[in-house]
C-alpha cells in the first residue's frame, strides 16, 4: 500500500524496519528519531547521552529499547498511521 505525505504531495516509504532497528541497536543516540523525521526529539536524546558522558546514555538506551520494540510489533499500516503520518514522537 502506498501513502502519499498530504504535506508534499509525494509517496513516502514505510520506514519500520529501519527505524525499528536502529532504535534498538542506536536508540541511546537517537538515530531512529531522525529517521522518522523527528528531529528535535533525536537531538534531545543524542545530548542527553553525549552531555552527560555516557552516565544517562542507559536511559536514552532503555527509551530506544522499548521504542524498536514497539515499531517492530506494531502492523505496517499500524506503524505508518502512527509515526509517520499522524508524527506520534514518543513511545
Amino acid at each position: 500500500m502506498e501513502v502519499i505525505d498530504e504535506k508534499t504531495n509525494t509517496p513516502q516509504e514505510n520506514k519500520k524496519v529501519l527505524a525499528g532497528i536502529l532504535a534498538i541497536v542506536l536508540g541511546a543516540l537517537g538515530i531512529h528519531k531522525f529517521v522518522l523525521g523527528y528531529t528535535k526529539e533525536g537531538i534531545i536524546m543524542l545530548l542527553v547521552s553525549v552531555l552527560s558522558f555516557g552516565i544517562l546514555a542507559g536511559i536514552s538506551g532503555i527509551i530506544g529499547l522499548i521504542e524498536g520494540i514497539i515499531y517492530l510489533t506494531k502492523s505496517d499500516d499500524e506503524f505508518m498511521q502512527m509515526y509517520q503520518i499522524n508524527q506520534k514522537t514518543w513511545f
